[in-house]
C-alpha cells in the first residue's frame, strides 16, 4: 500500500510541474511558482520517505 501512495504523490508532482509550466506560459508567475514548491516538497517527502530504516 505504501508504494502505491508514493506513486501517486510523484505522479502529482509530476503533475504540478507540468502544469506550472502551463501556468507560467500564460503569465501567472506567482501561481507558477507556488506549484513547483509544492511539486519539490511532494519529491522531498518521497525522498524521505524511501530512506532505508534499520
Amino acid at each position: 500500500m505504501g508504494d502505491l501512495l508514493l506513486s501517486i504523490l510523484m505522479l502529482g508532482g509530476l503533475a504540478l510541474l507540468v502544469g506550472s509550466l502551463f501556468v507560467f506560459r500564460s503569465g501567472d508567475r506567482r501561481r507558477a511558482l507556488l506549484m513547483i514548491i509544492a511539486a519539490l516538497v511532494m519529491f522531498a517527502n518521497v525522498a524521505i520517505w524511501m530512506i532505508p530504516t534499520k
